[in-house]
């Protein structure tokens, strides 16, 4: 479980006196009456945006939703997961790692990857440290090659280097072939994954990659041959291949 002390700074920042006079009444409550404000937060708290710090890219609303969840019993947890709307079911996503003993709510975690409402499965994939503490590695695959197969941010994913595997890096590359063989190509910062596992294939595929007609592929090439020769010394030069990229483009 992460200390939710940062919540509590980060919404006292933010919140006006009034909001603040609400937050502090719902949390005297407890049971069923806590859990009914936390459907109430958006009636009470805006949705000013949070623009650094830990929780940047949040609102305000869904920060005083966590600090509620953080109070609540499982059995009203379990409640609200189960009936919550979508945005309801954003802020439960993102509280994971804050709610007292995380592991237990590991299936629901999955759920979110699975789910077909894009603000869900963002909520879970981008920014949320859950998946890297918690996922085996068959689910932390099966999240990032969503993200792959979906065109969306990997690098928005906590952990995203640090729990690079061999598995992921041969599906990586038999999705490229895939794609190859229609006519098609990958987003080129998808091959930041794969420099700790080079294989027969793998490297094959990086001298295709170098020889692209597109100056990302080829960019991409280079940096997993420099990772390779010299490990570490790519850090932070992804960056030049992270802009949003189609993924069906030759």
């Amino acid at each position: 479980m992460k200390t939710n002390i940062n919540i509590i700074e980060t919404i006292a920042a933010l919140a006006s006196e009034a909001e603040s006079n609400w937050l502090v009444e719902q949390k005297t409550l407890t049971g069923k009456a806590l859990a009914l404000a936390f459907v109430k937060v958006p009636r009470f708290i805006s949705k000013v945006n949070i623009e650094s710090g830990e929780f940047s890219g949040w609102t305000l609303d869904q920060l005083v939703r966590v600090d509620i969840l953080t109070q609540l019993d499982e059995a009203n947890l379990t409640a609200l997961f189960e009936t919550a709307e979508m945005q309801e079911a954003v802020a439960l996503t993102r509280s994971l790692p804050y709610l007292p003993n995380p592991s237990s709510f590991l299936l629901r975690a999955t759920d979110a990857v699975r789910s077909n409402m894009g603000p869900v499965f963002d909520a879970i994939a981008f920014g949320n440290t859950y998946p890297k503490d918690y996922f085996n590695e068959a689910a932390w695959n099966q999240l990032v090659l969503k993200c792959i197969f979906n065109d969306k941010a990997i690098h928005q994913i906590i952990g995203l280097d640090e729990r690079a595997n061999q598995a992921l890096a041969d599906t990586l590359s038999d999705f490229a072939h895939e794609r190859w063989s229609a006519g098609r190509r990958v987003p080129s910062q998808v091959w930041r994954l794969v420099p700790r596992f080079m294989n027969e294939s793998l490297r094959s595929d990086i001298e295709k990659l170098a020889l692209s007609k597109n100056p990302r592929d080829v960019v991409a090439a280079s940096l997993v041959k420099q990772e390779v020769q010299n490990p570490g010394s790519t850090h932070g030069l992804w960056q030049e291949l992270e802009e949003p990229e189609p993924i069906y483009i030759v």
